[in-house]
């Protein structure tokens, strides 16, 4: 028997406005461990955002219901699409690596 977790709706509802926002979406799932599973929203005009889900299962109901498709994995043709913008750059750059 498995239970099925509710999907929250501001998660759904997140989803579909940046998909609307930006002219459609796509969607790479990550897995984070205990925190859950990171949404990564790459839009057709380049920006990208991301939202949180409480496991990959949930993070996959979402997208579905909102209408987004998901890719496998970071291809190379949505990596190329992404558009950083130049806050995130600039955040970037100030930060320093610690080994």
């Amino acid at each position: 028997m498995t239970l099925s977790r509710p999907v929250p709706g501001s998660l759904i509802s997140g989803i579909k406005s940046f998909a609307d926002d930006h002219g459609g979406a796509k969607a790479v799932i990550e897995y984070v461990g205990r925190r859950g599973a990171r949404i990564v929203l790459v839009g057709e005009d380049g920006v990208w955002g991301d939202q949180m889900a409480e496991g990959t299962d949930i993070a996959r109901s979402a997208c579905a219901q909102a209408g987004v498709k998901i890719e496998n994995a970071w291809e190379r043709e949505l990596l190329e699409q992404m558009r950083p913008s130049n806050d995130l750059w600039r955040s970037m750059g100030r930060r320093v690596l610690s080994r």
